[in-house]
């Protein structure tokens, strides 16, 4: 860059906007300021335009008071204009925004550009205009301190928080979460140690009028501590971004943890509340850089239910303070009762669902919830958490039935990270359907539980640390997010807008990868829907803390006695067969995929041999564009290819080994129903193919990845692929035992229909479907739904439909055909309430072969029914 010496760029920034006046502003001016320097441009910064014939590009922060630069400034909050100008015939930029905030995101935009251009000059020059607006209210990301070992050395590296920090900003993420006391869910876990920041309250502040201390805790480390927290939402704030705790613990002594570390005195029975209530009021008073508090009200925060009286006493402490905070509840568990004492504290709030679960699937808020979340009335059973596992569970996982119309809370979502914590993510083309999701019936947004969360977890701390990598070239030690900054980018800028310009994110990938950029960006890309695309088709727990497909522990087709420690929490037996898809209303369970086979009555989900097929094309496609991008990168040895390439490859055959454990499973369960030895060696073949994909996990990933990596203390949360064949072989001896007692005689019918089936032979017959769905109803009225189909005379549509509450079941109605139209009607007696309604359709062509409508993309990333808004 040594040819930009001596050149001169002007950076105007106007005193007299307000909207400029901000330190927000003044620290992203000093970025570009040295983005600029560090390409050997000299600087020139001023409050006013003038002529210098050394300038060879000016930037111009605000309007200057002069509309014939900007005539058309943004009004909407965060938005983002970036025009071209010329100034004294010179080429520049004008940016403006409708805050501080959106003019943070333009410097920081242009500073990006800067960043990844071979040449910086001419990138400035050749800029294309920015108009943007926020699609979601709140970008989120949420980070988890949850050991003590580990992630001190993160949490006191102020480096790390100003590097960290300004890479969120840069990707228009505006908010930030830092999560206290997720280590444990500690209304569960027996055998607590790692107590540190787990009852936060006393490791921060002392609170006046009480004597609360935590043992072995000197009162330096807890200024320490405090002055941290400072330092942190200062850092944030500078870069425009909101500043929220996370108090997800409230209980004071962990029941069965005789070896807990860090142990709270001072607090009772009878003061436990009041002191929760002062010390919240206390800890917004000594750290005023707290934008926002997210609070977890249910027995995993080690509050027995129920504990409205308690809450109400807590939540006070909000109201309390002498400021605006944010205030928002983990909503598991919460009833009416709950939401009244929210709404009676004064304090506006909102709430934060999970969107898929504890897990990431495809983007669209799933259909149907699985059967054993359903609400069920509360027994003495469930003891402690008498609300949340009865009558209220259908709130654990899903946006349950807070979506009303007339709400007087906000809502957005929250992305756990139980599908994919430790291999490379990116996908534009989900992270853009996870952006138009977030606003789903009137929503705020989404906020993004990052790679690695809940790492070292439950004490289960290792040598090796935080960072995952056995090999030295790869760690990154504190600095472990750098490798996903590619992820951080797509996030950020596609739920701000899901139809960014995709050069926001290939110039990245461009300067990582040369020639080779647009083969990973594609190789990364299918890759990145494999995982997701097997959480939603099949999941044996909506607990990240039990299931972890990314380093799956093998869960057996064949039910026996001696299994291994299973992690199920859903239908009986716990065998690969029964395990639910996280949305059974448009996927098959495997035993209900053959049950519907065998009786010939095959609805429009999606099967076990479909998923399959589609887990094969993308392992395919994801393989070619590897190949490729191996082919035309220059250092096969650079680390951050090393890293992009091993983890699509280990995503190519996880891929690989789901399709074929899939089609292991239904052949085994048709091998159950018909009893042919055929069935019975095509599910060995199957899974014999299955295990070489693991296999080849294991090879590349052993001398990479240490070798245990940990998320809890339980084997299926912790460990390595390699320790993960032993499983697979086990249930496929068992299997292979079955060929000696084959008795029966099968069916000769039974058998080839089970085999064409099997071989996933049968497609429904091309046919054009039109639809435009209302835009609104009223509330009361019946809602007509009109849809045409081309392509066949003896078409049938079934039109399937709910209110927006993931605790009702499905309306069926077969729709009255005239011609090529089919029409319905929802009546006003269903209309009457206060929910949106969701629908879809069931499409059979005169071969009775059904599919679904509107369906999935090939992109997954659309939503797969239409949802209708009521007139308020």
């Amino acid at each position: 860059m040594t040819s930009n010496i001596g050149k001169q760029i002007a950076i105007i920034c106007n005193l007299e906007d307000q909207v400029n006046v901000n330190p927000q502003i003044d620290w992203a001016v000093e970025q570009l300021k040295e983005t600029l320097e560090s390409k050997w441009f000299h600087v020139n910064l001023s409050n006013e335009i003038v002529e210098d014939e050394g300038t060879v590009f000016t930037v111009v922060v605000g309007n200057l008071n002069d509309n014939s630069l900007d005539p058309h400034p943004p009004v909407e909050a965060e938005s983002i204009v970036i025009n071209p100008v010329k100034i004294n015939d010179n080429p520049g930029l004008v940016i403006t925004g409708a805050d501080s905030r959106a003019i943070v995101y333009g410097l920081l935009e242009v500073c990006d550009c800067i960043k990844h251009a071979e040449d910086p000059l001419l990138e400035l020059e050749n800029f294309l205009p920015v108009n943007e607006k926020p699609a979601n209210t709140i970008r989120s990301v949420k980070r988890l301190f949850v050991n003590e070992h580990t992630d001190k050395l993160w949490f006191y590296n102020k480096d790390f928080w100003r590097e960290y920090l300004t890479e969120l900003a840069t990707h228009r993420f505006n908010r930030f979460s830092l999560a206290l006391g997720m280590g444990y869910d500690n209304g569960h876990d027996p055998d607590i140690k790692d107590f540190y920041f787990c009852f936060a309250y006393p490791f921060l502040v002392s609170v006046p009028g009480y004597n609360v201390y935590v043992e072995g805790l000197s009162i330096e480390e807890r200024n320490k501590n405090l002055n941290m927290l400072r330092f942190i939402g200062q850092e944030a704030n500078r870069r425009g971004i909101e500043f929220h705790l996370g108090l997800w613990t409230h209980t004071y002594e962990p029941e069965e943890s005789p070896d807990l570390r860090y142990r709270i005195n001072g607090v009772n029975d009878d003061n436990h509340a009041t002191y929760c209530r002062d010390a919240i009021k206390t800890l917004l008073e000594e750290c005023p850089e707290i934008d926002g508090l997210t609070i977890r009200v249910h027995y995993e925060s080690g509050i027995p239910e129920p504990a409205h009286l308690f809450w109400k006493v807590v939540l006070k402490g909000v109201a309390l303070s002498d400021r605006t905070i944010n205030l928002d509840l983990h909503p598991k568990g919460i009833d009416d009762e709950l939401l009244q004492v929210a709404e009676e504290n004064g304090v506006p709030f909102t709430i934060s669902p999970k969107f898929w679960a504890e897990h990431m699937a495809l983007p669209y808020h799933q259909a149907a919830i699985r059967e054993t979340e359903l609400p069920v009335d509360p027994t003495p059973e469930a003891g402690k958490m008498i609300i949340t596992t009865t009558s209220r569970r259908f709130t654990r996982y899903g946006y349950a039935d807070f979506l009303k119309e007339d709400r007087n809370y906000e809502m957005f979502f929250r992305i756990w990270p139980g599908t994919q914590r430790v291999l490379l993510w990116g996908d534009p083309e989900i992270a853009a359907g996870y952006g138009r999701a977030g606003s789903f019936c009137g929503s705020k947004g989404i906020e993004l539980m990052e790679p690695l969360s809940f790492k070292s977890r439950k004490t289960s701390e290792t040598p090796s640390g935080r960072d995952p990598y056995i090999d030295p070239a790869l760690r990154l030690g504190i600095n472990d997010w750098k490798k996903y900054r590619y992820s951080y980018r797509l996030w950020g800028r596609l739920l701000y807008n899901p139809d960014a310009n995709q050069e926001t994110w290939q110039r990245y990938l461009r300067n990582e990868f040369a020639k080779a950029a647009e083969a990973s960006e594609n190789s990364l890309k299918y890759a990145s829907k494999i995982l997701p695309l097997i959480t939603l088709a099949h999941m044996p727990s909506v607990a990240n803390n039990h299931y972890w497909p990314e380093i799956y522990s093998n869960i057996f087709i064949i039910d026996t006695d001696g299994k291994p420690e299973y992690h199920c929490d859903g239908r009986h037996p716990d065998t690969f067969n029964v395990a639910s898809p996280l949305d059974p209303e448009l996927f098959y369970r495997i035993d209900e995929f053959t049950e519907d086979m065998m009786n010939n009555q095959k609805s429009s989900k999606i099967s076990p041999i479909e998923t399959a097929a589609i887990l094969e094309d993308l392992a395919k496609s994801a393989k070619q564009n590897l190949v490729k991008a191996n082919e035309l990168i220059k250092d096969k040895r650079d680390p951050s290819f090393r890293r992009l390439a091993i983890d699509v490859e280990v995503q190519i055959h996880m891929g690989l080994f789901f399709a074929n454990k899939f089609r292991a499973a239904t052949a085994y369960a048709f091998y159950e129903k018909v009893g042919a030895k055929e069935l019975l060696d095509k599910a060995l073949f199957y899974y014999r193919k299955a295990r070489d994909e693991y296999e080849k996990i294991a090879d590349v990933t052993r001398s990479i990845y240490t070798n245990d990596i940990t998320f809890g203390y339980v084997p299926y949360m912790r460990g390595h692929w390699t320790d993960r064949i032993e499983g697979i072989e086990e249930d496929m001896k068992r299997m292979e035992k079955q060929t000696q007692f084959i008795i029966t005689e099968p069916s000769t019918e039974a058998l080839e229909r089970a085999t064409v089936w099997l071989n996933g032979k049968s497609k429904a017959k091309e046919i054009s479907v039109e639809h435009t769905p209302p835009l609104i109803f009223q509330r009361g009225d019946d809602v007509s739904i009109a849809l045409q189909l081309h392509g066949t005379d003896q078409g049938k549509v079934t039109m399937k439909y709910r209110r927006v509450n993931q605790a009702e079941g499905y309306k069926s109605v077969t729709m009255e055909r005239k011609g090529n139209e089919f029409t319905s009607t929802i009546p006003s007696s269903y209309t009457d309430s206060l929910y949106p309604l969701v629908y879809y359709f069931e499409v059979e062509d005169d071969r009775n072969e059904k599919r679904q409508y509107p369906g999935f993309e090939n992109t997954l990333s659309n939503q797969p029914y239409f949802v209708i808004r009521q007139s308020m």
